[in-house]
């Protein structure tokens, strides 16, 4: 089969490799219709995730055709449709039966730390991603759903991290009616995250980004207000200006750990890799909200240390909650809302890349070209 494989930082190609084998009874080989470049792949792109091994197939968002199922497999039949969460995950220890599906503790040798995620590193599992034409899919009977009928492939392949991320940090902020909703970064997952704001209660909604075209999607696809951090000396001060001197009430950071915004946070970070992450947007996140308000983090950061204002944070009594998007506990209500019509989410789709172009569509999303917001990938033999 054609894959993507990465071969060091910003250096990726698409290659033969071998079609996956069923590696165990509850295994099932899922043959790609469409995957995603997600803007947390571009950390592994940039070299920011520790064990990113040259071989290595990327890909966390993708769906597709049952091509081949393990003996032991019962819910699923070849040629069924499917979305496949980020996370993979058992169904029975003592995490998933708690439905906290991305801290399963039987799928990864680091999972104190995390828990397995499809293409992202062996810190996460080492497991194969999407961005191929075929892809193995370990405990086949709990992670994969069936596709609704009604549902496209371009917004199925959204639900299987970016749609249901965006919504679960609306849902840790516990926002209730009236609330001031402020998120920082205007990629999907915050244009998602805003959008889903609305859904919650709040009472006003506001991005935070420094890119026209994002900001110019967050008002028209989320219905938000929006503030580019680059016209304003200091962010905080005007959000604090916008909220009566008080802060927003809920803060969803949607960054992570390639933020803007601070010189010398961005290069030890990002350049450097001396830090898991530019806190520069978390940090913004903590001075921004209102005391005993509620700080929600979907931005993906690495295991490394970053330089966060905790003790702000302790001081101004904020709750704090974060953590990887466990994706299939998301979907009953979420496919209520798409359904009914409350929005869909390709909206945000502005590039479909032929896998075969795989490198240059990195490239063009890590470089913000072509006003690119969210690229979806067709593998070969899906096209």
């Amino acid at each position: 089969m054609r894959a993507m494989v990465y071969r060091g930082p910003y250096r990726i190609r698409v290659e033969e490799k071998d079609v996956p084998a069923i590696e165990h009874p509850n295994d099932a080989i899922v043959r790609v219709t469409r995957a995603a470049i997600c803007g947390s792949d571009l950390h592994l792109y940039h070299g920011m995730m520790p064990d990113t091994r040259v071989g290595h197939t990327f890909g966390h968002e993708f769906i597709g055709e049952v091509h081949e199922v393990g003996p032991s497999v019962q819910n699923l039949s070849v040629g069924d449709r499917v979305m496949v969460p980020f996370n993979v995950f058992c169904g029975t220890c003592f995490f998933c039966a708690r439905g906290l599906y991305s801290n399963c503790h039987n799928v990864n040798p680091n999972a104190t730390a995390v828990g397995g995620i499809y293409g992202y590193s062996h810190t996460c599992g080492g497991y194969d991603g999407g961005q191929a034409e075929y892809v193995r899919v370990p405990f086949a009977d709990v992670g994969p759903g069936l596709i609704p009928d009604w549902m496209d492939d371009d917004d199925a392949v959204l639900c299987t991290d970016a749609l249901p991320t965006g919504y679960f940090g609306a849902q840790l902020g516990d926002i209730v009616e009236g609330d001031v909703v402020v998120v920082f970064g205007a990629g999907p997952v915050g244009l998602f995250a805003a959008r889903s704001s609305w859904l919650m209660g709040a009472g006003r909604v506001i991005v935070v980004d420094h890119l026209d075209y994002r900001l110019d999607k967050a008002r028209t696809f989320a219905h938000a207000e929006t503030i580019s951090f680059t016209e304003h000396g200091d962010v905080v001060r005007h959000l604090k200006h916008l909220t009566e001197g008080l802060g927003a009430d809920v803060v969803i950071d949607a960054v992570g750990a390639e933020a803007d915004g601070a010189l010398l946070q961005h290069v030890t970070a990002a350049k450097l890799k001396l830090q898991g992450g530019s806190p520069v947007a978390l940090n913004w996140a903590i001075d921004s909200v209102r005391k005993g308000g509620t700080v929600s983090v979907v931005g993906a950061y690495g295991p490394l240390f970053s330089a966060v204002k905790f003790g702000d944070a302790m001081n101004k009594g904020l709750t704090l909650r974060m953590n990887q998007c466990p994706v299939k506990r998301q979907w009953p209500r979420l496919f209520e809302h798409l359904r009914n019509g409350y929005f869909k989410p390709s909206d945000v789709i502005t590039h479909h890349v032929p896998l075969e172009d795989i490198s240059e569509g990195y490239h063009m999303f890590s470089a913000k070209l072509d006003n690119c917001i969210k690229p979806i990938v067709i593998p070969t033999a899906a096209a």
